[in-house]
């Protein structure tokens, strides 16, 4: 937590609004000292809450008593069954761009040791018996539709993190604590902007990161190939690719 209250993010990309600065959470990172700590620093979180938070809201803390108040979320969204679901159609990601029937509960309540926060329950509508998302967000401007729309986004930071994994070493960091973890994180970020950027001589096609590192290798090995051609057609050029080779085979 300190390291989350010493970050200084206008260090590595300037000056920004931090009412504007939004951090997505899944379920397994739903801890209140965590949430604390992004309240404190002035920015909002849209965080996935596990089964077992404890919530409340200002109707039931009028009509409940203080030792009672508190309940798990699934609880919660249980008793507020009186509130109707409000159905949301929202776009899928893809290329058939279809849509889907979605339908949530919102309301504004309270995160034990966390403080005010909007709840937002949300089911696909053609499965009611279904897996149900809770979500907490402390962005008191934020309407449900933005909730749901905002931490479905997050599916993309989860294929980002997939692709960096699997085609550039994430997974392989070894280091302890936040700031021997910060350097190879940036060089990898660093790396998969570069790869993002299209290299020249790539063609617009290419889109992943895994694509762009086979086409890369592609390149260079025709480079080589090109390099080698040039050397044959030279005079006495085979002879001198010979030597090479046997000068290289020697160093083996």
């Amino acid at each position: 937590m300190a390291s989350l209250r010493a970050l200084d993010l206008e260090a590595s990309i300037g000056a920004y609004d931090r009412r504007e600065g939004l951090v997505w959470a899944e379920s397994g990172d739903d801890n209140k000292k965590i949430e604390t700590a992004l309240a404190d620093q002035g920015w909002h979180f849209l965080i996935a809450l596990s089964t077992t938070r404890r919530v409340t809201s200002a109707a039931r803390a009028l009509t409940t008593p203080q030792s009672r108040q508190w309940c798990h979320i699934d609880t919660f969204c249980r008793r507020h069954r009186r509130r109707k679901w409000d159905t949301m159609r929202l776009a899928t990601r893809g290329n058939k761009r279809q849509r889907m029937d979605v339908r949530v509960r919102h309301t504004s309540g309270s995160l034990r040791s966390v403080g005010q926060v909007e709840l937002v329950c949300a089911a696909r509508r053609n499965r009611p018996e279904g897996r149900r998302t809770s979500l907490a967000g402390n962005d008191p401007r934020a309407t449900a539709r933005q909730s749901v729309t905002g931490y479905r986004m997050r599916w993309a930071v989860e294929l980002f993190q997939k692709s960096v994994k699997q085609n550039l070493g994430f997974e392989e960091v070894a280091t302890q604590g936040f700031d021997a973890v910060s350097t190879p994180v940036h060089w990898v970020y660093c790396a998969s902007i570069r790869l993002h950027m299209s290299p020249p001589g790539l063609s617009p096609r290419v889109q992943s990161i895994g694509d762009t590192q086979r086409a890369l290798q592609q390149g260079l090995a025709d480079t080589e190939k090109r390099h080698i051609l040039q050397q044959w057609t030279q005079i006495g050029g085979v002879q001198r690719y010979k030597d090479a080779l046997r000068q290289a085979l020697a160093g083996i």
